[in-house]
């Protein structure tokens, strides 16, 4: 497995979270995620402007074992999508932490971000799921 990013946020669903610092924050799944998958031959992302809720679906990935849906951390406004992964969608595989980022969401209330798991505890998760 990949190395957690230390600077990153996650989701018991397995999403990362990245705070740009700017009021907005991007968004991808985990390695532990795409490992589970398997081999990514679709993503789905929400239309730009699309306002969302914590908890609310906000993605659909499908690989070739299964389809999975991917819930929104936060509450916001998508404001951009990685247009990249219509034709790449392999890279959620290859570069999950970096290029396969999916959305970046301007936060409603960043409060929220609290609410998160550093990446000591989204590995314990993990590690307790085993």
């Amino acid at each position: 497995m990949t190395a957690t990013p230390e600077e990153l946020l996650y989701t018991p669903s397995h999403e990362w979270i990245r705070d740009n610092g700017d009021g907005t924050v991007t968004m991808g799944i985990t390695d532990h995620a795409q490992d589970q998958l398997g081999d990514v031959v679709f993503v789905e992302l929400p239309e730009e402007e699309q306002t969302i809720a914590k908890g609310e679906e906000l993605a659909v990935v499908e690989s070739v074992k299964s389809a999975s849906d991917i819930y929104a951390p936060v509450s916001g406004v998508v404001e951009s999508t990685n247009e990249a992964l219509e034709d790449a969608p392999e890279t959620v595989n290859e570069h999950c932490y970096g290029d396969g980022w999916m959305v970046k969401i301007k936060l409603e209330n960043p409060d929220e971000l609290s609410e998160l798991l550093s990446a000591d505890r989204y590995q314990q998760m993990v590690a307790d799921e085993a």
